[in-house]
């Protein structure tokens, strides 16, 4: 089985991560068949952290949009307070443009905090959610030199990163965006008080598949618990040697897509 991809473009009428301008073409990535997977990326872009196991294993139709400042979709110089949701809104209204009315989203990192904003936002729509690195904690002290890192020296992360940012958003830009990331979550740690998820996360209905690397750095201790406590229907599948990426890391992908493979299988009308 070869799912191959092909790369569109698709027009929303605006979008609140680039206020002012209407309307907005998003780049999107689709291909395969049968019910639709849609793929959110974190907040270094959807090529530095490709799904090439699951695309190749899994009889499914991926859709993989780039948002608004990432990849092939329009600039941006900052990211807006709450951008999460600011994203979330964003997602509906390219899934409204595409035609799908019921999809299973797969988040990775800001793209798992995005996936579950949206099974908030509207159940019915979604038939499950694939949560992989979740953020739950605001605060993130163990992350705080990577983001500043990432406002004040992005160049540090060393070639083999860069280049890959670079190939994703190209050579002038891609710093602007991985910048506007570092000091978006630095303001986040700023408002531990808020939370992503407005302080519904124990309303989730959707089932929730909960995917997580054991030594994934951007993780603070007890951060899960959270889940566990007010999801407990959700199903959480630790990985042992997978960090803050299990689904394309190579000793990890397999036993990640076998797993969604499962879950996928599990959902009702699959």
């Amino acid at each position: 089985m070869t799912t191959k991809l092909a790369s569109f473009k698709v027009a929303i009428d605006a979008s609140p991560l680039l206020p002012g301008t209407r309307p907005i073409e998003l780049r999107y990535q689709d291909g395969g068949r049968g019910a639709p997977v849609v793929l959110l990326h974190g907040g270094w872009g959807y090529g530095f952290y490709p799904h090439d196991d699951a695309i190749a294993k899994l009889d499914r139709r991926f859709v993989i949009p780039d948002r608004t400042g990432y990849g092939g979709s329009p600039h941006i110089e900052e990211l807006p307070p709450r951008f999460h949701l600011a994203a979330a809104i964003e997602t509906e209204k390219l899934l409204d443009a595409l035609g799908i009315e019921q999809s299973v989203l797969w988040g990775h990192s800001d793209g798992a905090v995005i996936a579950t904003i949206l099974a908030l936002r509207d159940p019915v729509r979604y038939a499950g959610i694939i949560v992989e690195a979740i953020h739950l904690d605001r605060e993130k002290p163990r992350s705080r030199d990577f983001f500043l890192q990432m406002i004040n020296n992005p160049d540090a992360f060393g070639e083999r990163v860069t280049r890959k940012l670079a190939e994703e958003h190209g050579e002038d830009y891609w710093r602007t965006i991985i910048r506007a990331g570092g000091r978006a979550w630095r303001d986040i740690a700023a408002t531990p008080q808020e939370d992503f998820y407005e302080h519904r996360l124990h309303e989730l209905r959707v089932p929730m598949l909960v995917v997580h690397g054991v030594d994934d750095p951007r993780t603070e201790p007890g951060e899960l618990d959270r889940i566990r406590r007010e999801v407990p229907a959700a199903r959480i599948e630790m990985i042992e040697g997978g960090g803050h990426s299990p689904h394309n890391t190579r000793a990890t992908a397999a036993q990640v897509t076998a797993i969604v493979d499962g879950f996928l299988g599990s959902l009702p009308g699959s």
